[in-house]
C-alpha cells in the first residue's frame, strides 16, 4: 500500500512536468501561428503600399507625358497656325482699304490663298502627329511602315525594316506609345546620329511584344544622354513605364545606339 502510495506521488511531477509541457508547446503554437500571420499581413501591407506607390509613380509618369504633348501642340499651334492666321487677317485688312489698287489688291490675295494652302498644311500636321490615320485605320505595323518610308524618302538614312507583330495584340492606346517612342528615335537619329543605317523590328509572342532599333551613328554616353534633353529619352522611359514595358538602352560613342523594349502581356 505504501509502495503504490509512493509510486503515484513519484508519477505527480511527471504528470505535472508533462502538462507544463504541453501548455507551453501550445502556447509556442500559438505564438508561431500569431506571428506567422502577423508577418504575412506585414507582407501583404506591403506589397499593397509598393503597387500604390507603382500606381502613383505610373499616374504621375502619365500626366508629365500628357503635359509634355500638350505643349508641343500648343507650341505648334502658335507656331504654325496662329502666326500665319495673323499675316491673314493683315493682308485680308489691306484689301479693305479704299486706295488700294487692283495690282495690290490681286497680290494680296494671292499671298492670302499661299498662306492659308500652308496653314491647312500645318493643320493636317498636326492633326498626323496627335493620332497617324494609318495606326488608327490599318494598324500599328502600317504605321511605322509608313513612319520609315517617309525617313527613306529623305534620304537621311537607310532603314531595314522586320514585322511579325499581332494586330491589336495591345490595345490601341499602349500601340501609340510605341509608335511615339519609334518616332522620337527615327528624330534622335536624324538630328544627332549621324547614321547610315537603322534597323527596326517588332515582334510579338503569345506572352510578350518586343521592340528593337539600332543605328550606326556616332552614340553617346548613357549617363550624359539621358539628361540631355534635346534626345528626349526621358519621354521615350515614361512611355515604357505607362505601358508597363521593360526599356533596356545602349550606346557609346561613335559606337551607335540600340534599344529593346519588351512588353509583358496581361
Amino acid at each position: 500500500m505504501q509502495n503504490n502510495l509512493a509510486e503515484e506521488i513519484q508519477i505527480i511531477p511527471i504528470i505535472l512536468i508533462g502538462i507544463c509541457l504541453l501548455i507551453l508547446m501550445s502556447a509556442a503554437i500559438i505564438l508561431f501561428f500569431y506571428l506567422s500571420r502577423k508577418k504575412i499581413v506585414q507582407t501583404e501591407l506591403e506589397k499593397a503600399t509598393l503597387k500604390i506607390q507603382h500606381q502613383k509613380e505610373m499616374l504621375q509618369t502619365s500626366l508629365l507625358t500628357q503635359e509634355a504633348e500638350r505643349k508641343r501642340i500648343a507650341q505648334d499651334l502658335h507656331d504654325d497656325i496662329s502666326s500665319k492666321l495673323n499675316i491673314v487677317s493683315l493682308n485680308a485688312s489691306l484689301v479693305q482699304e479704299e486706295n488700294i489698287s487692283v495690282q495690290e489688291a490681286n497680290a494680296l490675295g494671292s499671298k492670302i490663298v499661299e498662306i492659308t494652302t500652308t496653314v491647312l498644311e500645318s493643320s493636317r500636321r498636326i492633326a498626323h502627329d496627335l493620332l497617324p490615320p494609318s495606326l488608327d485605320k490599318f494598324g500599328l505595323t502600317a504605321a511605322l511602315e509608313e513612319l520609315c518610308d517617309q525617313v527613306e524618302a529623305s534620304r537621311k538614312f537607310e532603314v531595314f525594316t522586320s514585322f511579325s507583330y499581332e494586330e491589336e495584340i495591345l490595345p490601341k492606346d499602349q500601340e501609340l506609345h510605341i509608335f511615339r517612342i519609334v518616332q522620337e528615335l527615327i528624330n534622335n537619329t536624324v538630328k544627332y546620329a549621324d547614321a547610315k543605317t537603322v534597323s527596326l523590328s517588332l515582334k510579338s509572342t503569345q506572352n510578350t511584344v518586343h521592340l528593337h532599333y539600332k543605328d550606326d551613328g556616332n552614340g553617346f554616353e548613357l549617363a550624359t544622354g539621358k539628361l540631355a534633353k534635346g534626345l528626349g529619352l526621358g519621354g521615350i522611359e515614361n512611355r515604357a513605364a505607362i505601358i508597363g514595358a521593360k526599356v533596356t538602352l545602349e550606346s557609346q560613342p561613335q559606337n551607335g545606339m540600340s534599344l529593346d523594349l519588351v512588353k509583358q502581356r496581361n
